[in-house]
């Protein structure tokens, strides 16, 4: 038997239920509409708050962090100095510099970063980093206009495993912050960091590793202009409150959630955990760039399916209109003598394809959408995209171009654009 809602049988059926059948009537229909109201309270929450935290901008400098320095002098800012520069000696001896006084080291920094310090009448401790300008120090240590071998797009999902619980940008946690935090720029391995704001954090969580399906895997990597995906893991272990934290480190890649190294570290208490989990972002990166270096860290093949079927199938339809273009030309009995031959261009290779970090000034909104449409409309640009935006300041851009930054720097100079390169990075201006 169904029963049919409208207003009047409602009337009718609460004026013949009496008082009391009213007044139950009435708290069943105001608790339906407070659980209507919670699902909807529950919705809204899961895209709500802090979520997770902002990757910071990459440096194009050379950054050495957690040098720790013990100073002593006749005064206590004489021994500060002195520190410095004995913090910019250690930071340039672990870049492998070669040997040099300390001031042409001094003269390459471009400042100093104070992690920690204390200042005595005649003692100076502190920890300290120190960033290198990488157009003055990158033909010492590495860099300079070098290409080398990147990787494609790497979209990073770091999960945690802490207090028998799993997440990624849930909360803010501390591995999503030590990633958020890590100087990627001096790395082969081209990191795109999500910040888990509004929906990412529904999109990129901890089961998302485990899914296999390549058409939802697509459909997220193209929401960041991303080719592949890498899957860094840490799992926190306390053996009691407040004691020694021991954490397990994995280093993942692909859809398929493929295994290329794990290690353990440990840190003596929660105070030190920070510091625990940026040496491990610091050591996956190495893994990952090793295993770029030894050709495992490229894209699925069945990530590019759907690509590779379009590339060919646009090749064919190329092929097929070329080949109607020259059968439709006239060809004379006799053609004169002052008549030239029929000559086609043999294509020109487009050259290895790469990644570039391109850099613009963007006061406005309407800067940005200049910069990008002229970069995307350059010749041999495949793929551009803002990986950090500033308006009011500077803001990057990632772009793979056909031919590498020579080619890149090329045509957008043939744009009309004032083009600076430097220590792989590219700035452009009107």
């Amino acid at each position: 038997m169904t029963s049919r809602f409208h207003p009047k049988n409602l009337r009718a059926r609460m004026d013949e239920a009496g008082p009391k059948g009213r007044l139950a009537i009435m708290l069943g229909m105001a608790a339906v509409g407070s659980v209507i109201g919670m699902a909807a309270t529950q919705l809204i929450a899961q895209i709500e708050g802090d979520r997770g935290i902002l990757p910071v901008a990459n440096s194009v400098d050379i950054q050495v962090n957690g040098i720790v320095v013990d100073v002593t002098g006749k005064t206590g800012q004489e021994a500060r100095v002195e520190g410095w520069k004995q913090a910019e000696k250690k930071a340039w001896e672990q870049l492998k510099g070669p040997a040099m006084p300390i001031e042409a080291i001094d003269a390459m920094v471009s400042s100093v970063v104070i992690e920690r310090e204390q200042i005595g009448p005649h003692r100076y401790v502190a920890k300290l980093g120190v960033i290198f300008d990488r157009a003055k120090a990158g033909q010492y240590v590495g860099g300079g206009e070098g290409g080398g071998l990147h990787s494609a797009p790497m979209l990073v999902i770091p999960i945690l495993y802490s207090g028998g619980v799993r997440q990624v940008f849930e909360v803010r946690g501390a591995w999503q912050k030590a990633w958020a935090e890590f100087q990627a720029s001096a790395s082969p391995v081209d990191y795109v960091r999500p910040a888990g704001t509004g929906g990412e954090s529904l999109v990129l969580n901890a089961g998302q590793a485990g899914r296999r399906s390549r058409l939802w895997w697509r459909n997220v990597l193209d929401q960041f202009n991303a080719a592949d995906v890498v899957i860094p893991v840490a799992r926190l272990e306390r053996e009691w409150p407040g004691g020694p934290v021991k954490g397990t480190f994995t280093a993942r890649h692909g859809p398929d959630n493929e295994v290329l190294e794990t290690f353990t570290m440990s840190a003596r208490d929660d105070q030190a955990v920070p510091q625990m989990l940026a040496q491990a972002v610091a050591r996956i990166d190495g893994i990952y760039r090793n295993a770029l270096a030894q050709g495992q860290l490229t894209p699925n093949p069945t990530l590019m399916s759907g690509s590779i079927a379009f590339d060919q199938a646009l090749g064919e339809l190329r092929g097929k209109l070329m080949s109607r273009d020259v059968d439709s030309v006239p060809r004379a009995a006799s053609a004169p003598a002052s008549v030239a031959p029929l000559i086609t261009p043999e294509p020109v290779p487009l050259g290895e394809i790469q990644t570039v970090t391109v850099q613009f000034a963007s006061p406005d909104a309407a800067a940005v959408d200049a910069a990008l449409s002229a970069v995307r409309g350059a010749a041999g640009v495949q793929n551009a995209a803002t990986t950090s935006l500033a308006i009011g300041g500077t803001s990057v851009m990632r772009v793979t171009v056909a031919g590498g930054q020579g080619a890149l720097v090329a045509a957008l100079k043939a744009r009309g654009w004032q083009v600076s390169a430097g220590g792989g990075v590219i700035r452009i201006s009107r």
